[in-house]
């Protein structure tokens, strides 16, 4: 299985390629690290990282000549699964108001707005146990409780609720997984965050939507 892990110069892709050779090394995944739309074009998992600000990451994602439409085909014409993480997640959602309105991808509806904790600190940084809303292959072994590494200061609310996999608690519910089809979305690091995480990535990648 080749598994596409996109560079568009706004992501932690070191861990992230880490956590996938290593999720995947039993099951003989292969790992591109690129930003070559052709090579999206072949991937049979494809994996979006993203951290920085909103606008920043569409910015440079949309400067990726034919990413998009790269990303488009695979993922909403030929259902290929794909895994957003952080910012990267947050850019399936149709808008994001951090610094400035923003479009986003659009796949799952929702905006990105800014968390509201009050009497907490701002940016979310840091370890929370995930409350399951609705049952998902990629959650197998993984329980409501298990520990997830956050860094954020924005979070995507879902249209949709059918669309909300995961929450977590600070100062109210904040976003952890969305998810629709063969794609799914996680604020947190799962390439951070330890045996979950990795039981997330290795879900991900026999996932058979």
């Amino acid at each position: 299985m080749r598994v596409a892990l996109v560079d568009y110069e706004s992501g932690n892709l070191h861990s992230a390629a880490k956590a996938l050779k290593l999720a995947g090394m039993a099951a003989g995944v292969e790992v591109d690290l690129t930003s070559d739309p052709e090579v999206v074009a072949r991937a049979e998992r494809i994996v979006l990282p993203g951290d920085g600000a909103f606008p920043a990451c569409r910015d440079a994602l949309a400067a990726v000549p034919g990413m998009i439409e790269a990303l488009e085909d695979a993922v909403l014409a030929r259902a290929v699964p794909f895994l957003g993480i952080c910012v990267g997640m947050q850019m399936l959602a149709e808008t994001g108001q951090e610094y400035r309105p923003t479009p986003g991808l659009g796949w799952i509806g929702g905006e990105v707005v800014a968390i509201e904790a009050p009497g907490l600190k701002v940016p979310h940084m840091g370890w929370n146990d995930l409350q399951i809303h609705r049952p998902h292959p990629v959650l197998e072994g993984v329980s409501g409780g298990d520990h997830a590494y956050f860094v954020h200061s924005w979070q995507f609310r879902v249209t949709d609720p059918a669309h909300l996999i995961a929450t977590v608690d600070y100062g109210g519910p904040v976003t952890a997984i969305v998810g629709r089809d063969n794609i799914l979305g996680m604020q947190f690091h799962p390439e951070k965050s330890q045996a979950v995480g990795l039981r997330l990535i290795e879900n991900f990648l026999r996932w058979k939507p």
